[in-house]
């Protein structure tokens, strides 16, 4: 025990600092205190970076410490968020036998005839907006909503416990399996500790409980088996995933090229022959396994109250756009009007265009090819995308770490600036702290694509010389 403390001792007092810092930020910030949370947010990361570059080969320390920092927020209410009371009121709702799917809670509550404990306090928690709107969160969302229901039924801080332990199970899953296929693919196995150690997947997901922790790791979890060769359990861990956020859809035409293609250099008959049917298979297994997830809710009604949320989610919510805010700029210097409905429609279609030039036009045969296209699909989208809330930043974040880029991790940190908006009691964007968002985000992914350029030129003249 002495040798090991005499050997970490700077390792340990790090980890001891984090371990401060991280309970100051889940028990005493407010939002709208930007200057000390971002400044929290840099000592953080600091001491992640020293911690992961301190002890590239000692991944048990690396690994406590991650377990260590989630357990700091275990009693903590999140203070960034209130997604998490709406979650809460879902799962309670399920309890008593209701369909989410299928009511308001600001129509319960003007009522005043709610069925579940606490309804007054979780309608004020989540907010006029989120009240006022039916539920978009997938059946393996509302299946953990509904674990933490039958446990704490009656009590907001139960919930969140519960809450917080399944994500950090997950979390503990993304580590086991993406450390697995980070060795399958000779890759250096301490890239998984960016995503276990980064500050922003331990304060936006097990601080924030977002359930993005949980599609991350059916994600991994699904490279990991389709790397295999197991590609019918892939499909139903990347099914599961699709049932805890829809995202993951967007990664259906990017397999394509892998299963087709595969080891072979171009099209063939063979290939084709081959790989088509499975092809086809997985895309129907995944397909049944949502239609399975979703089987207990369906009805016309689900179906109407659904696909309105996700209409409204493209067509009149906006927060931490890229490109979406230029062209809104360039629209109320033509039209004076925001022109979020219109552009809200077309955007989807740039994406669907986007991912099928990737799908036919980059090589995406091996799995580490596959999995840098499925960061570059996701990072379009985003960067069309009308809202970009900072949790949304998980799945490229823990795609890249199998990769050679870098630039979601400096996203990682610098979605923090989109957080000012939080200053104004009538939570009013500070475009100047998003532009410098996407000013480093952009930057470093420049120099990523540089500096990859620069590695093909090396290994082609290495190549022409041999």
């Amino acid at each position: 025990m002495l040798s090991y403390w005499k050997h970490n001792k700077f390792s340990i007092l790090l980890i001891f600092i984090g371990i401060l810092f991280y309970w100051s930020f889940a028990y005493q910030l407010e939002r709208i205190d930007f200057v000390k949370m971002i400044s929290l947010w840099t000592i953080l990361f600091f001491i992640s970076y020293k911690i992961i570059q301190s002890n590239p080969n000692n991944w048990k320390l690396l690994a406590v410490a991650g377990l260590l920092f989630r357990i700091v927020f275990l009693f903590a209410i999140p203070n960034l968020s209130q997604d998490f009371y709406r979650f809460i009121w879902d799962g309670r709702m399920l309890l008593e036998g209701y369909n989410p799917y299928l009511s308001l809670p600001e129509v319960w509550i003007s009522d005043n005839n709610a069925p579940i404990n606490q309804a007054h306090e979780l309608y004020k928690g989540m907010g006029q907006l989120n009240g006022s709107h039916f539920t978009n969160y997938p059946p393996i969302s509302q299946l953990c909503y509904l674990i933490s229901a039958v446990f704490a039924s009656k009590s907001i801080l139960g919930s969140a416990m519960v809450f917080r332990i399944l994500i950090i199970l997950a979390d503990i899953g993304t580590f086991f399996f993406g450390k697995k296929l980070l060795k399958a693919l000779k890759l250096p196995e301490k890239q998984i500790f960016w995503y276990v150690l980064n500050p922003f997947i331990i304060i936006e997901l097990t601080g924030n409980l977002h359930f993005e922790a949980v599609m991350v790791f059916f994600i991994i979890w699904s490279l990991y088996l389709l790397h295999k060769g197991y590609w019918y359990w892939a499909a139903i861990a990347l099914g599961l995933s699709v049932s805890v956020k829809l995202i993951p859809l967007l990664f259906l035409p990017l397999f394509f090229k892998k299963f087709v293609i595969g080891d072979h250099k171009n099209y063939n008959k063979l290939g084709i022959r081959s790989g088509l049917p499975k092809l086809l298979g997985f895309y129907s297994i995944i397909l049944l396994t949502v239609l399975v997830t979703f089987a207990p809710f369906l009805s016309e009604a689900f179906l109407i109250n659904f696909r309105k949320t996700i209409t409204l989610w493209f067509q009149n919510f906006e927060f931490n756009a890229s490109i979406f805010y230029i062209i809104r700029w360039i629209g109320y210097q033509v039209v004076g009007w925001n022109i979020i409905e219109t552009v809200g429609k077309i955007l989807p279609m740039i994406v669907i265009l986007i991912l099928l030039s990737l799908t036919f036009i980059r090589k995406n045969k091996t799995t580490i090819q596959l999995i840098t296209v499925l960061t570059l699909g996701i990072c379009c989208y985003y960067f069309l995308s009308t809202t970009v809330h900072p949790w949304y930043i998980a799945v490229p974040l823990s795609l890249c770490i199998f990769t050679r880029y870098k630039f979601p991790i400096a996203w990682s940190f610098a979605i923090i600036l989109s957080y000012t908006a939080y200053i104004h009691p009538d939570f009013k964007e500070n475009l100047w702290m998003v532009g410098l968002e996407y000013f480093i985000v952009l930057t470093v992914f420049f120099w990523d694509m540089y500096l990859l350029s620069k590695n093909q030129t090396k290994s082609s003249l290495t190549s022409s010389l041999n």
